[in-house]
């Protein structure tokens, strides 16, 4: 058995505050009322999540690349097979991954432009008017069932692989490190590369988290132009 770091920490944040963020958006926005403004925050919080995920899947470490997992109808039916031999996601697995930023990416991205007609009105709503305005609310309502199918699907492989293949899927999330039947991957997150390696991975951080700072910025609407101030009556009140 080989001890292989898969999971590096920006990794591991994103998937736990991306775990504690879906919960808290659901149950604001079933509330309503007074919390619609911090379902609309938390769902900005989420589309910086998925934006920075997006990009540490191109430019971070081995594992966290989306080119080391995503694989095609061969791979996943070798893993079907048992043939499969890798770290980190599997082909199956990388399905589920790509199905959940893609409906929590879309359920984000309605929410931009929808309203309720009552309190809330999502940041991006008047650059689309009204009418397309509803239409993102009504598919903003359907796709919220697709997402609450995802993520019960994911818990539910968690406690598959737990109880029946007797795998802990878990603990590699919080600390990193998996005993692995075979040896790491040259380029895998637990292969040292010295200096190099580590400025590298730092300015990748900040590329990813720049871009996604500069996605939450756009989404909240600070690039669109202050509204007009409002009309000032001068008929006289007497």
């Amino acid at each position: 058995m080989h001890s292989q770091k898969i999971w590096d920490l920006p990794i591991r944040l994103f998937h736990w505050l991306l775990a504690a963020s879906i919960p808290a958006v659901i149950a604001t926005g079933m509330i309503g009322g007074a919390w619609i403004d911090w379902h609309g925050r938390i769902g900005l919080f989420i589309l910086g999540l998925i934006t920075f995920r997006v990009v540490w899947g191109f430019v971070g470490p081995h594992n966290a690349r989306f080119s080391s997992f995503v694989r095609g109808p061969r791979a996943i039916l070798a893993y079907l097979r048992g043939e499969w031999r890798g770290s980190g996601h599997n082909p199956l697995g990388a399905l589920s991954v790509l199905g959940l930023l893609g409906l929590t990416a879309a359920q984000v991205g309605t929410g931009l432009f929808a309203n309720d007609d009552i309190a809330f009105q999502g940041p991006l709503a008047d650059l689309v008017g009204q009418e397309w305005s509803n239409h993102f609310r009504s598919l903003h309502a359907q796709l919220k069932y697709g997402l609450f199918a995802m993520v019960a699907l994911h818990v539910a492989a968690i406690f598959f692989y737990v109880r029946i293949k007797r795998e802990n899927l878990l603990r590699p999330m919080l600390t990193g490190w998996k005993e692995t039947p075979h040896a790491p991957h040259p380029e895998a997150p637990g292969k040292p590369h010295g200096k190099p390696g580590r400025g590298r991975s730092l300015v990748a951080f900040v590329l990813a988290a720049t871009v996604a700072s500069t996605a939450v910025y756009a989404a909240a609407g600070r690039l669109l132009p202050a509204p007009p101030p409002p009309a000032v009556n001068k008929t006289p009140t007497w």
